[in-house]
């Protein structure tokens, strides 16, 4: 695929050079090949202006005219081509107020983040490197190119995305670029909230999780977002186990909700306000809402450490936040010898119980879900000869819990017979 995908980009590259234009792959597909990472996709930057690129292939699309951008179809690839420019002034500390098209490919690269996306290969294959980003690769170090306060206040952004490309590449920030970004860390409250998201979800979702929670904490910057978040308080935290071994994205940002103990009310505040997705939400929220009801109350409890009230337990948080939310719980409380941080010894001894015993208790259930039970609400209905009501759900949920237990046999006769009991039941308490 890799391979299909660069001789797309290397026939557009010969192409540009046919016509008389300079043309090179520049940015991050350099910079993966270097490390001998998978490249995505292919950047070209060319003296050609975007009108000739439009002149000299059959398929483009205008996808960023006002930044010199014409993206370039080849088979079914799209190429994003660029003129080689030089940015003036910046608004809002994110986007250049005007481009200049220029005819050096060094002046181009100069306007780049970090000096190892300011790399490029001509259409022979070398490498050009005006900024020795390669010797930053091979030191291991995360260098801005020319002056980090500049690169900084150009675009804010850039601070978050050196905290990724950090933990993501395993480099360690250069002092001066690290300094400048500490001092210029609250200038993250211009960038719009979506954009936070997507570097945190790249961040968490990435290949040292553990790292990039680690810088930061340090540089402290979720709490100079546009909007004040739960997750802030990641920076309180030190010790955190390798989240590494979750493999989803949204399983180990339930764990960090988890960890600052947030209730699953705030941890959808925090997600709408960082833009997630709905169905992202929703994960983690399950994930959240299932620990908080099962740790919820084992104080009070007399029974707690019997281990058919604790399957008892585990197995209504299925019924109600899904089996595949109590799957992750369980790998969530594999992390860590001493489950969830807590000083209260029933929550640790009931986690451990969990831990060990919980995929059986969802393994051995016959029913998981509504749609599963050998009855409807109208053949309840039917059965009792009453109304539907808010009693029907809540009645067929009980039935659900008992057969899901293997209290009862998930077969009409028998449900129906054991509909009747807790009916007359419900109406006593309701009375």
């Amino acid at each position: 695929m890799s391979d299909a995908l660069k001789q797309g980009a290397m026939q557009i590259v010969r192409r540009l050079y046919e016509a008389g234009f300079e043309a090179y792959l520049v940015g991050g597909c350099v910079r993966d090949e270097q490390l001998g990472r998978p490249v995505k996709d292919y950047d070209i930057a060319t003296s050609a202006h975007p009108d000739k690129v439009q002149g000299l292939f059959e398929r483009t699309v205008p996808t960023g005219l006002q930044h010199g951008t014409v993206t370039v179809v080849i088979g079914k690839k799209p190429y994003e081509v660029t003129t080689f420019r030089r940015e003036g002034g910046y608004e809002a500390f994110r986007r250049p107020t005007e481009v200049e098209y220029i005819d050096s490919l060094t002046e181009d690269l100069q306007r780049r983040d970090f000096t190892m996306n300011a790399m490029a290969i001509d259409q022979s294959g070398d490498l050009i490197d005006p900024f020795d980003g390669l010797k930053d690769l091979k030191r291991g170090v995360l260098r801005c190119v020319g002056q980090a306060e500049e690169r900084f206040g150009e675009d804010a952004l850039r601070m978050m995305r050196c905290l990724r490309f950090a933990s993501e590449y395993g480099l360690r920030v250069e002092q001066a670029t690290w300094d400048a970004l500490n001092s210029g860390i609250s200038l993250l409250r211009h960038i719009a909230m979506e954009r936070i998201r997507a570097e945190l979800e790249r961040m968490v979702g990435g290949s040292d999780p553990n790292r990039a929670l680690e810088l930061l904490a340090e540089s402290r910057a979720l709490r100079h977002v546009k909007q004040e978040l739960l997750l802030s308080g990641l920076d309180k935290e030190t010790e955190w186990p390798p989240l590494s071994r979750l493999m989803k994205m949204e399983h180990r940002l339930a764990f960090i909700y988890i960890r600052l103990e947030a209730d699953p009310a705030d941890v959808e505040a925090d997600m709408i306000k960082l833009t997630f997705s709905r169905q992202q939400m929703e994960t983690v929220k399950r994930i959240v809402a299932a620990h908080t009801v099962l740790v919820f109350g084992l104080d009070d409890a007399t029974e707690w450490d019997e281990e058919s009230y604790l399957r008892r337990r585990w197995i209504a948080a299925a019924l109600t936040y899904g089996v595949s939310a109590l799957r992750t719980l369980r790998e969530i409380y594999l992390l860590e010898p001493a489950p969830i941080r807590t000083d209260n010894v029933k929550v640790g001894r009931a986690v451990d119980v969990w831990r060990r015993l919980g995929p059986v208790w969802l393994e051995q259930m016959p029913v998981s879900a509504l749609a599963e039970l050998a009855v409807g609400g109208k053949e309840l209905m039917g059965h009792l000869g009453v109304k539907g009501g808010p009693w029907t759900g809540r009645l067929l949920h009980r039935l659900l819990e008992a057969a899901a237990l293997g209290e009862l046999c998930n077969d009409k006769e028998t449900l129906l017979a054991a509909a009747r009991e807790h009916y007359d039941k419900m109406q006593e308490n309701d009375e």
